[in-house]
């Protein structure tokens, strides 16, 4: 798990935070870019500004900013922003009925990507992980991703990979680990990326064309209990489900309305 810097520099990380947005979630209006940052619609409208001055962004016909030429370069954005709108609201349930972190990932070749957290309100929590990227083998939301694919498809992913962060050196170890977890219905990570941090992540039964995606909840290993695994895991899948019913309903509005 990457540490933040202690000598980071404030407004860099906001544009980076920015161009991530862009990239991954589509346009963005003033006043959403502030909310996304905590920041005042001044500061975002500066950020932006800079962003278009050196095209990582540019603005559309309705004056809304989207990715500019240089990170539509970069990779093929991933249509998360309605995800992340439909399931924030049942993240922050589930942070509350549980009282500990809450996330949602998405999966895309072996790395999972953050795009929402909810913090405990506990003042010993695992903090927010937004925009942070995991090796989906051991993060707990990418290995329930991983487990809903074809055996098949797991080993062409990880099977001679030369990156640092997919490499998996046990492939087969890795099938039988999925298997567990296809079967139980979710995936434990207990401190595989972070010493002191244990997560219960499950995957969203997402609609055709939607990238991959998990729900997870994330504990200060000290709390993590055996026991209460049952409780946690009916609540997760209780939140899942709601989420699932969300996203259906709104791709039928979406297919009516394109009729």
């Amino acid at each position: 798990m990457k540490n933040k810097p202690a000598y980071g520099i404030e407004s860099v990380d906001h544009a980076l935070h920015l161009a991530t947005l862009l990239l991954h979630e589509g346009p963005l209006r003033v006043t959403d870019a502030a909310a996304r940052l905590g920041v005042a619609r001044s500061t975002a409208h500066r950020l932006l500004a800079m962003l278009v001055y050196r095209d990582f962004a540019e603005q559309d016909e309705d004056r809304r900013y989207v990715a500019g030429p240089v990170l539509r370069g970069a990779a093929a954005p991933e249509p998360v922003a309605d995800l992340r709108r439909l399931a924030l609201p049942h993240l922050e349930a589930l942070a509350a009925r549980t009282d500990e972190s809450v996330n949602l990932m998405v999966v895309v070749g072996g790395q999972a990507r953050f795009v929402a957290s909810v913090e405990s309100p506990q003042i010993l929590r695992v903090g927010d992980r937004e925009g942070r990227v995991l090796p989906a083998h051991l993060a707990s939301g990418g290995r329930a991703v991983l487990a809903c694919l074809p055996e098949s498809e797991v080993m062409e992913l990880y099977a001679g990979s030369d990156s640092s962060d997919s490499q998996v050196a046990d492939v087969p170890a890795l099938l039988r680990d999925l298997r567990r977890v296809r079967k139980q219905g979710f995936a434990v990570n207990d401190q595989a990326t972070e010493n002191g941090v244990t997560a219960i992540g499950q995957a969203l039964a997402c609609p055709r064309g939607m990238v991959p995606a998990a729900v997870s909840i994330a504990m200060p290993t000290v709390r993590y209990r055996r026991d209460r695994l049952p409780e946690w895991t009916r609540d997760l899948a209780t939140t899942v489900t709601r989420i699932e019913r969300d996203l259906s309903d709104s791709s039928v509005h979406q297919n009516i309305g394109a009729l």
